[in-house]
C-alpha cells in the first residue's frame, strides 16, 4: 500500500500540478494585494472616498493607496517562490534524476546537428539526407 502511494506521489504529471497550483495561488495573493492596497484606493479617490491607513502609501483625495502592503505581497510572493523551488523542484529533479528520468526545468542537451556542404547551413539533423534549406542530398 505504501509502496502505491510513493508511485502515485512521484509521477511527473503530478508534481507538475502540484507546482503549477502552488504557483498560480501565490499569484492570486499578489494580484489581491495589488487590487486591494492600490487599485481599489485609486478608484474610490476618484470617487470622493476617505480612507486613513498607516504604512509606506500616499494619500490621494482622502484616500490612502498602501504601496508598502503591495511591496511586502511581493517581497512574500519571491519567497514563497523560493521556497516551492528549492523544498519541491529541486529535490524532485535530483531524485528524478537518480531514477534516470528528465523533468521540468532540467537542461537537455542539444540534438547534433551537421553542416550541409552546399549552402553551409549548420542546422541539418544528423539523421537528415536532405538539407532543409536548398534541398541538396547530404552523404
Amino acid at each position: 500500500m505504501l509502496k502505491g502511494f510513493k508511485n502515485f506521489l512521484m509521477r511527473g504529471e503530478l508534481i507538475v500540478i502540484a507546482v503549477g497550483l502552488v504557483v498560480a495561488l501565490a499569484f492570486s495573493t499578489l494580484i489581491t494585494s495589488f487590487t486591494t492596497n492600490i487599485i481599489t484606493p485609486l478608484i474610490d479617490s476618484l470617487a470622493g472616498g476617505s480612507s486613513k491607513s498607516p504604512g509606506v502609501g500616499w494619500t490621494i483625495h482622502g484616500q490612502f493607496v498602501a504601496l508598502g502592503a503591495f511591496i511586502s505581497a511581493i517581497v512574500y510572493f519571491v519567497i514563497f517562490m523560493a521556497v516551492v523551488y528549492f523544498v519541491l523542484v529541486v529535490p524532485y529533479r535530483s531524485y528524478m534524476a537518480r531514477r534516470g528520468t528528465v523533468v521540468f526545468g532540467s537542461p537537455t542537451p542539444p540534438p547534433p546537428v551537421k553542416t550541409c556542404p552546399e549552402c553551409l547551413s549548420a542546422d541539418v539533423p544528423e539523421a537528415a539526407t536532405k538539407c532543409w534549406h536548398c534541398a541538396s542530398v547530404i552523404a
